[in-house]
């Protein structure tokens, strides 16, 4: 029998050493948290997420998910790659495309999943065979919630979690396992009395504090939505084409987010400023070849060109740029016929934002 101490203190090592910023040790218990997700599916802010109550309560309890857990080993692994353009520039700029952080380079969940065995295996090594299931965003895994009680940080107004020395630019994963490791302690809330994520949300998705309506979300719109945008939130959009950082952005704790040393996490393909119109020229071929290992790959060429025709007809609008206007106009022209009506729905909406400013 081994040293179940001792075994977690080697397993928080060897994590670290495994590249990984910080490992947690919690219990299967999800209570508090279960309620939380049986009052946010009631509401419907899941929208067409279908996913989100499909397992039931398999999500807040893990030994249904994986018979037999006991403990669960979280993770998190730092994911802001060094030089990239600042993020409020590029927001600043309509006629660039902004591409939320932690998608500027290949795709984490590859990345994760192959620490998150060598992990396994190291663990393996020193006890044996043990029972065991990798996560990371892969399947009703309540990492938020799990993390917030392995100590790795709490869960901010924003629902995201923070951490005091590394704010909130970082992935999380978890292994289930059935070894009864010592737990650490959950981390106490520190947002206080700021709001700034909130005041800061472009659609105002956060409704309240820990309380998000998925519906007006941008990343779930630009990433999880499968249908047309709704047209009263595409000008909230902006620029935006997947994802959004903003309640990141303005939160305090950011200031001490830490740059990842993950070289697959590096920008890719320029996408950390690159030109809306550029983006929207690529042929299907070119955009699966230049996204293979992407996770932007998975929302498909459709919904691609759906986001930036949105980007681009809000370019249409703050553009005073003459050149500008009709550079972007040319490229949505281009898309009119386009065979998916997802697209030219979008496209259409796009061009009659050049009128925009004269009716209003």
């Amino acid at each position: 029998m081994p040293d179940f101490a001792v075994l977690a203190r080697d397993i928080k090592r060897w994590g670290e050493e495994l590249g990984f910023q910080q490992i947690g040790i919690t219990d299967c218990e999800l209570g508090a948290a279960e309620e939380r997700l049986r009052a946010w599916l009631a509401r419907g802010w899941h929208g067409d997420m279908d996913y989100m109550a499909a397992h039931g309560v398999k999500r807040s309890r893990p030994a249904e998910l994986v018979p037999g857990t006991v403990r669960i080993i979280s993770a998190r692994l730092n994911y802001v790659p060094p030089a990239t353009a600042r993020a409020p520039a590029v927001l600043e700029e309509p006629t660039l495309a902004y591409v939320s952080r932690y998608a500027l380079g290949r795709d984490y969940h590859k990345v994760i999943r192959r620490r998150l065995q060598r992990l396994a295996d190291r663990i393996t090594e020193a006890v044996g065979p043990f029972r065991y299931r990798a996560f990371t965003d892969s399947a009703p895994v309540m990492e938020v919630a799990l993390a917030e009680k392995a100590g790795l940080g709490w869960r901010g107004k924003h629902t995201l979690l923070l951490n005091r020395s590394a704010g909130s630019y970082f992935f999380l994963a978890e292994l289930y396992t059935d070894l009864p490791l010592p737990v650490d302690a959950p981390a106490t809330d520190h947002c206080g009395t700021c709001r700034q994520c909130l005041d800061a949300c472009p659609t105002g998705a956060i409704v309240a504090p820990y309380e998000l309506d998925a519906r007006r979300c941008i990343s779930y719109l630009t990433i999880e939505h499968k249908g047309s945008i709704p047209e009263p939130l595409r000008p909230l959009i902006g620029n935006r084409v997947y994802g959004c950082d903003d309640c990141q952005l303005a939160c305090p704790w950011n200031r001490f987010a830490q740059i990842s040393g993950e070289g697959d996490f590096a920008v890719r393909h320029g996408l950390d400023s690159a030109k809306l119109v550029e983006l929207f020229s690529w042929t299907e071929a070119e955009f699966h070849e230049r996204f293979a290992g992407s996770a932007i790959h998975r929302i498909g060429y459709e919904r691609w060109l759906r986001n930036l025709a949105v980007g681009l007809g809000n370019a249409l609008r703050r553009s005073s740029d003459v050149a500008q206007i009709e550079q972007i106009t040319h490229a949505l022209r281009q898309r009119t016929s386009d065979s998916s009506q997802l697209v030219r729905e979008h496209v259409a909406w796009a061009l009659l934002q050049r009128l925009r400013p004269a009716i209003e």
